[in-house]
């Protein structure tokens, strides 16, 4: 006879699986930002693959602790991760770009508009 799986042991799995996903991304972003070469790269190292990593780990902690009490601030803890990473990552590079930080090779910044010569 064949055991079929229960929906708990469904849910650990499920749970078990997030988790190794979510430290895969944030150890590949902590591997980034030990190695990349420069303030752009490592901020893309850091922003990119840790917000799946930490989404990952914060749907783990969902489909663990259910709807309701911590499963619903595993939710939120997403809401505010997908508006803060993005907005701390722009930021960071705005101001190595305005601090002279150079970018590696012939890599520069687009020139900005010059509104005079559009109204001709």
């Amino acid at each position: 006879m064949i055991a079929t799986p229960t929906a708990g042991t469904v849910a650990e799995l499920t749970v078990v699986a997030l988790v190794v996903v979510g430290v895969f991304f944030l150890t590949v972003g902590t591997i980034g930002l030990l190695r990349l070469p420069n303030v752009y790269n490592r901020m893309h190292a850091t922003s990119k693959p840790t917000t799946l990593g930490t989404a990952a780990i914060f749907v783990a902690g969902f489909v663990h602790f259910g709807p309701g009490g911590a499963g619903l601030a595993s939710l939120v803890g997403i809401v505010f991760l997908f508006l803060t990473v993005p907005t701390g990552a722009h930021m960071i590079s705005r101001a190595a770009q305005k601090t002279g930080v150079p970018f590696l090779g012939g890599v520069t910044w687009p020139a900005e508009r010059d509104d005079d010569s559009d109204s001709e």
